[in-house]
């Protein structure tokens, strides 16, 4: 006689509280760069790390190709026109620092695709962090806006809690209203 599975009723709930957004889209980000062989999504987050500055201002990883045989695969970088022979040199440096990436020797070719100089890195994401913006010096809460913050944390017993559930008291009562 065969089961009948039933879906569990009680919902599943995180208790793992809070996670950085990093760690919610990790999943999704994999599945995609591996739609495109990426199985080491490092190789394309950290390409100026991998390649280094100069090669990597002149190319883009765009696909890996794994062969019917599975006897290695091949890198397919975009490369400008007028780069492409100095890229052409430095293949295999870079075929030694991608394979570093991978920890074993994976990709055994790498494929120049030229392409116009216009337009090159258009609609790429820029993996370098920015530089923080100067903010708009902060001001300091009115005393009455302190008063009823203070008030809200003031049966709290913990000086640390306290002090954060008065900052967010502040940061909500001096919030912008629309």
């Amino acid at each position: 006689m065969a089961h009948k599975l039933l879906p569990d009723p009680s919902p599943q709930r995180r208790q793992r509280g809070f996670e950085a957004a990093g760690g919610l889209v990790k999943a999704p980000i994999r599945a995609v760069g591996e739609a495109r062989g990426f199985a080491v999504a490092r190789l394309l987050t950290h390409w100026a790390e991998v390649a280094g500055a100069d090669l990597a201002a002149q190319t883009r990883p765009v696909k890996i190709g794994y062969g019917k045989g599975g006897m290695g695969a091949t890198l397919t970088l975009l490369v400008k026109a007028a780069h492409a022979p100095m890229v052409q040199m430095a293949l295999p440096g870079l075929k030694d620092r991608v394979n570093a990436v991978y920890g074993y020797g994976a990709v055994n070719h790498i494929h120049l695709t030229q392409t116009a100089a216009t337009g090159f890195a258009e609609g790429q994401a820029d993996f370098t962090p920015a530089q923080k913006r100067a903010t708009n010096p902060v001001r300091s809460p009115s005393p009455a806006v302190l008063a009823k913050a203070e008030a809200v944390a003031k049966g709290v017993g913990d000086p640390g809690l306290r002090a954060a559930l008065e900052q967010l008291a502040q940061n909500i009562l001096t919030r912008p209203r629309p």
